[in-house]
């Protein structure tokens, strides 16, 4: 059987073969396309299996400790304002407060059952994630991710959950080498089946 991606694989020997990972990094570092995606694509591209699997990793990689870094500052940065917003309430008085707490609890209950109410695919993998997050903790819901969501948002999301980034990263480094090495494993297998 004839190879039906033979333009990939032109395009991909026009670019000097130093720079053919690079790309492949760059690949991974798009959401839903990520390291599995990237990888698959450079194998099919021809460039050697194990090369395409490190290359289409270390991009992913590099993209979620990225989105961690940024979504720990972030947190923090927010973290720290409610602090400050509860200390400077707390000497307006403690009546003031609770009124808040219940107005932002019931609104906060209100934004969740629209969101309930019309589902999409984001919403139900960040369902299927806190699922997990609660069931297996944070490395089986990072090993599990990828079926429901990209690593970058669920990376985002355990970091907005409150987990420690270096938990986050560790894991999702985990999550990335197996996911990647498997689909990587599996390009390289069909594609010798196939004979290409």
């Amino acid at each position: 059987m004839d190879n039906p991606y033979p333009w990939l694989q032109d395009f991909i020997n026009q670019v000097p073969e130093l720079l053919q990972p690079l790309m492949v990094a760059l690949v991974a570092a798009i959401p839903y396309i990520e390291g599995e995606g990237a990888a698959a694509f450079g194998i099919i591209a021809g460039i050697n299996p194990i090369v395409a699997a490190i290359a289409a990793a270390a991009g992913n990689i590099l993209c979620v400790i990225a989105v961690v870094l940024l979504g720990s500052r972030i947190r923090g940065g927010v973290v720290a304002r409610r602090t400050a917003r509860a200390k400077s309430s707390s000497a307006a008085g403690t009546v003031a407060t609770s009124q808040g707490a219940l107005a932002t609890s019931a609104a906060t209950a209100v934004a969740e059952k629209d969101a309930d109410a019309q589902p999409d695919r984001r919403s139900k993998g960040r369902a299927k994630l806190r699922g997990w997050l609660v069931r297996f903790g944070v490395p089986g819901a990072s090993i599990l991710a990828p079926i429901a969501l990209p690593t970058m948002l669920t990376a985002a999301f355990f970091v907005a959950s409150g987990v420690r980034k270096e938990w986050v990263i560790l894991w999702q480094v985990v999550a990335i080498v197996l996911w990647t090495g498997a689909v990587a494993a599996a390009a390289t297998g069909v594609l010798a089946l196939l004979g290409w």
